[in-house]
């Protein structure tokens, strides 16, 4: 079989319970494919010995009939997620040399299923940005590119190892996290499949946290299928995390049958925003005009405390982040700070998070700071929670008016050069997520499905939200927008 790194999980699945092909080969193939990729800078830790003992474990365990639909697929896992004896350094330098004891239960629940840990994936610092440019690893490096133009593109952020070693063929597939558009953004940006579940479907337990609230584990992959089938090897119920839903998890493959007839699908007109490129807006109509053709009806609704979100989000989350962040003190692990002679303890904490922390992480801590002072609490984040509670209304009162999903654009954009959105103006970067974050406030399921190219060759991607808990109609959803859109575009190869 040529190139095993482009099978789908799917296809991989099918061709290891067959025989046709082993995991050890597989993983081989992937192994061989990273080695080849260092300048995409997706993968930052790797983990071959690990990869072909794990292989080599799926392959007994498939000749022994016992296989999951995950035994033997070869994945990356985005450096957020904890793993036993493997560096897990959320892309910061605070966090080097951090090798944790224990497994993430996202990870142990994919390890358990058979799957096979390639190595550790690329990410904006601590999950914090929007293209991968905040990671102290450096830069991850879409695979895409405009045109006949070398200028390197971002992946989006912060799972933007992920997407693009997805999106390059150096795994089937990855895992990602979403706390205001970290899975769907950068899936979309490289033309591949990025499912948000409903907040407490995943585990949230050894993931680094971001903004607990908002912080919630998925799949990154190249078909929808394949994303239905590890969605389901990662989801859960887990004692451990208190946020983590009980709930029996569906064999959502099961679901795809592509049939939406009838389906109500909602057309929010807030999310037709000024100055929105001409492109977005023509993506946005085919796909309407897609689900249409399959049968749903089209329904136009207002989701009327949309515009507030990217200020709630803003303040929420750096809140959020500011209460997690004071854990890295330099005391118990990670980077700690050389010290002059006579620094004492207050010291030691400056001198170490000014050294570990990057500068976009240490301007969401102060912003959370500052908006969790006494005097700002309620005017800020106080005001935010309301606004999130009413963002969470609009959504419940569109599904209880019979609206089964509800369809957006993914991005305001295709993917960016790498260094455009400079520092100077981090409110022009956090626009990025402005499709996005009304779904992660509002604790819903969002997926982000490959739909066309832009002018200069560059995909672009359609959001379709769901009800909560309801993945499985989300999945069958993306799943008929992914067959009429028909989008097989691959990058070139120049890496």
């Amino acid at each position: 079989m040529a190139e095993l790194n482009r099978m789908t999980i799917a296809a991989a699945r099918d061709a290891l319970r067959a025989g046709e092909v082993t995991s050890v080969e597989l993983t081989e193939a992937c192994l061989s494919a990273v080695e080849g990729a260092g300048a995409l800078n997706a993968f930052v830790h790797h983990t071959p010995q690990i990869a072909m003992e794990q292989a080599r474990a799926a392959d007994a365990r498939i000749k022994a009939g016992d296989a999951p639909a995950m035994c033997g697929i070869p994945l990356g896992i985005k450096d957020l997620f904890c793993t036993r004896g493997v560096p897990s350094q959320a892309g910061s330098r605070i966090l080097e040399g951090f090798r944790p004891e224990y497994e993430s239960t996202v990870t142990q629940n994919l390890f358990d299923a058979g799957a096979v840990m390639l190595g550790k994936l690329n990410m904006d610092e601590f999950a914090m940005g929007s293209s991968n440019e905040t990671s102290v690893y450096g830069n991850a490096v879409n695979p895409w590119r405009r045109g006949n133009d070398d200028a390197p593109l971002t992946p989006g952020g912060s799972s933007g190892g992920s997407a693009a070693a997805v999106a390059a063929d150096l795994c089937l597939g990855a895992t990602g996290t979403d706390t205001g558009g970290s899975i769907r953004q950068p899936a979309a940006f490289t033309g591949i499949t990025g499912i948000k579940p409903t907040y407490g479907r995943c585990s949230r337990w050894g993931i680094v946290a971001f903004a607990s609230s908002l912080d919630q584990a998925g799949p990154m992959t190249r078909t929808v299928r394949d994303a239905a089938i590890m969605l389901e090897a990662m989801c859960g119920h887990d004692p451990k995390d208190s946020t983590s839903a009980d709930l029996a998890v569906p064999d959502f493959e099961a679901m795809l049958t592509g049939d939406i007839r009838g389906r109500k699908i909602g057309i929010p007109r807030e999310y037709r925003m000024d100055g929105m490129p001409d492109e977005i807006e023509a993506l946005w109509a085919e796909g309407r005009r897609m689900l249409e053709d399959a049968g749903a009806q089209m329904v136009d609704i207002s989701l009327p405390h949309t515009k507030y979100a990217l200020p709630a989000y803003y303040v929420i989350a750096p809140a959020e982040a500011s209460s997690n962040l004071a854990r890295y003190d330099g005391v118990r692990y990670g980077h700690r700070a050389t010290l002059a002679q006579g620094d004492g303890i207050t010291e030691m904490y400056e001198k170490t998070r000014a050294e570990g922390f990057g500068d976009e992480v240490q301007r969401r801590v102060m912003v959370g700071t500052y908006v969790l002072s006494a005097g700002f609490y309620d005017a800020y984040y106080n005001r935010a929670r309301k606004v999130r509670t009413l963002i969470k209304r609009d959504f419940e009162e569109a599904f209880a008016a019979g609206i089964d999903a509800i369809l957006t654009p993914a991005t305001p954009s295709a993917a960016f050069g790498l260094g455009e959105m400079s520092d100077a103006d981090p409110v022009a970067m956090y626009l990025n997520d402005v499709f996005t974050v009304t779904v992660n406030l509002a604790g819903l399921p969002g997926i982000a499905v490959p739909a066309g190219l832009d002018k200069q060759g560059l995909p672009l991607g359609l959001q379709l939200i769901g009800r909560p808990w309801e993945e499985g109609d989300l999945l069958n959803g993306a799943y008929a927008l992914e067959r009429a859109a028909g989008f097989v575009a691959k990058p070139g190869k120049w890496w």
